[in-house]
């Protein structure tokens, strides 16, 4: 191809308009116009009424009671977050947040238990009002149990769902098969509380190898999460499931999601810790946080959540979600109930068991991020030590932990249907 050699400046220009338009019309193909949404322009506090202000419609909000801490969630549909205050009279602080793209989340902690007594947004809908009534902690509790109050602007001041502007239809092939969920067993009754164990590791991943025997940690973990399985079965109060009940390889992200899918109400991801020094010994408990208890939770939980990693390839494919629905409120009260299992776990077990001095401890474990199933990581001991690996090897040693495992399940459940 050869060049006209009388292309001209004017020419060019002729030829960049239609260039210019056809960018345009691309840009606004992949990228149409955001929906317009009421940003939180101001939320005033006083001693026991809040307003929020607008500076656009929205589309509604609701409010949600959570205990222990107390607080009160606002979600405003068609709203973005804005900057928060500080806490006055009964609201402790304020915290703000987008729950999804068209949603903003107002959270007020509180600093003693209060009801919204009264609500109502403005005559034009550009304000919200609610007043707080102190209660008992009793009253509170009880009234987190019930349903969202849902509050919505007058019809003629009601923001209306985006509507679609544009669309572009890309093909993306079929999606993958799911992974096939484990049989549950026990009691043919869905309403016992189910319980999915995770053998830790498995298939091309041995886990920890101890330096004395050889044992690999892949296949005391699946011991172990069997026994346990026999024991909780044997008691006849609760139904199992293991994520694994061979040798085979599963992403951590499919382990807790099994857990999900399945609608468990508790997940206990079964390991067995290594460490330099041969001389550290006994089990520990983690649950999950962000900020890790010590430098010592921190690497054990990057080498674990490296389980993913196969010739420099992320299974897991992370995304930023990950670490945004540790802010969700859902997943705050499933911690809250973790850690209590925790602390029972070791408190059931300690005859049988040996738990380190500071058993239970905290982690940014994968395994245990699931938002909505109270989900713990048992280090049952240390494979690098003797005197653990041989008892974590033996059958009386795998019966024993598995038996201290039955009775925190037992308790923790009881002390469930008690509060109820």
């Amino acid at each position: 191809m050869f060049w006209n050699k009388r292309w001209t400046t004017a020419c060019q220009g002729r030829h960049n308009r239609p260039m210019g338009l056809l960018f345009v019309l691309l840009t606004l193909l992949w990228n149409p116009p955001a929906a317009l949404a009421g940003q939180i322009g101001a939320i005033e506090i006083g001693d026991s009424e809040i307003t929020l202000r607008f500076d656009d419609l929205v589309a509604g909000a609701s409010t949600l009671l959570l205990a222990g801490p107390d607080r009160i969630a606002l979600d405003i549909a068609g709203a973005q977050a804005g900057r928060s205050p500080g806490g006055a009279g009964i609201v402790r602080a304020v915290r703000q947040g987008q729950r999804d793209p068209a949603t903003a989340r107002v959270v007020l902690d509180l600093a003693q238990p209060a009801l919204v007594s009264d609500a109502r947004f403005a005559a034009d809908g550009r304000s919200l009002s609610l007043r707080l009534r102190p209660v008992s902690a009793d009253a509170f509790e009880r009234a987190a149990r019930g349903p969202r109050l849902e509050l919505q602007p007058p019809a003629q001041f009601r923001a209306k769902p985006p509507q679609k502007r544009y669309s572009v239809s890309v093909p993306i092939g079929k999606p993958k098969p799911a992974l096939p969920l484990p049989r549950i067993e026990g009691p043919d009754n869905p309403r016992l509380p189910l319980v999915v164990i995770d053998a830790g590791h498995g298939g091309h991943d041995p886990g920890a190898i101890s330096p004395h025997s050889g044992k690999r940690e892949k296949d005391i973990t699946l011991a172990i999460a069997r026994a346990t399985r026999d024991e909780l079965l044997a008691s006849g109060r609760v139904r199992v499931a293991l994520t694994r009940a061979d040798d085979r390889y599963l992403v951590l992200e499919e382990r807790y999601g099994i857990a999900r899918r399945l609608k468990a109400d508790l997940f206990i991801s079964i390991h067995a810790d290594a460490a330099e020094n041969e001389q550290a010994n006994g089990a520990s408990v983690y649950t999950l946080s962000e900020v890790a208890s010590d430098r010592e939770a921190a690497k054990l939980a990057a080498r674990e959540n490296k389980a993913n990693i196969i010739n420099g390839v992320d299974l897991g494919a992370h995304s930023s979600e990950v670490s945004s629905i540790l802010l969700d409120l859902t997943q705050r009260e499933t911690m809250n109930v973790a850690s209590d299992f925790a602390r029972l776990l070791q408190r059931e077990a300690a005859d049988a068991v040996h738990f380190r001095t500071t058993a239970h401890r905290f982690a940014s474990f994968v395994v245990l991020k699931a938002p909505d199933t109270p989900s713990v990581l048992f280090e049952t001991g240390f494979i690098s030590n003797k005197e653990d690996a041989d008892f974590l090897s033996s059958a009386t040693g795998q019966k024993k932990v598995a038996r201290g495992v039955r009775d925190a399940v037992q308790v923790h459940f009881a002390r469930q249907i008690a509060a109820r």
